[in-house]
């Protein structure tokens, strides 16, 4: 027993600290109150299947490339799903 809620609390823990790290979307209004600095634009590869799957992909992006933020600036659904953002720091 001891070993499952030890499995389960590691779990957790290391869904919260992705959480944490993933870069975070914000809106237009909000790059301009935080006055935040692009640092380039991410594509995703139009295999996602779903909105959600996109944006994860478009935050994990984000990351891999230094941001903390990013802003959808284009999206489409072609039987698949795939979008733009830029990245900010």
């Amino acid at each position: 027993m001891k070993v499952i809620n030890t499995v389960v609390a590691a779990m957790v823990m290391g869904a919260i600290s992705f959480s944490a790290l993933a870069a975070k979307e914000v809106t237009k209004e909000e790059v301009q109150k935080m006055n935040l600095e692009k640092i380039g634009t991410v594509t995703t590869t139009a295999e996602t299947t779903s909105p959600m799957d996109a944006k994860k992909e478009l935050s994990k992006l984000a990351d891999e490339k230094g941001g903390k933020y990013f802003l959808v600036i284009a999206g489409r659904e072609h039987g698949k799903f795939s979008a733009v953002a830029d990245v900010y720091k």
